[in-house]
């Protein structure tokens, strides 16, 4: 069961989502686990993911720009000259 309680401005946006009876536990024990409400550890998890994501992506990007020799290695010292901080 579902209710839904608006009160003026405390409306958010709501997304629902279907699980078995055992992933519900699962999701209830993590939370209890967390010390967090079920919809915050689902929206951690998500963000967690969604995060891991654009990394691994970034990493994939990286790599094929240096395969290609398109990186450009500097070293401590010459950063801090061109920032001018020498």
């Amino acid at each position: 069961m579902c209710y839904n309680v608006l009160r003026g401005d405390d409306f958010m946006p709501h997304v629902s989502l279907r699980v078995t009876e055992q992933e519900k536990i699962w999701m209830d024990s993590y939370a209890k686990l967390r010390g967090v409400k079920l919809s915050d550890a689902i929206k951690e998890a998500f963000f967690i993911k969604l995060e891991d994501e654009y990394d691994l992506k970034t990493i994939r990007m990286y790599e094929v720009e240096k395969e290609q020799g398109n990186i450009e290695y500097h070293t401590r010292a010459d950063v801090r000259n061109m920032l001018g901080l020498e």
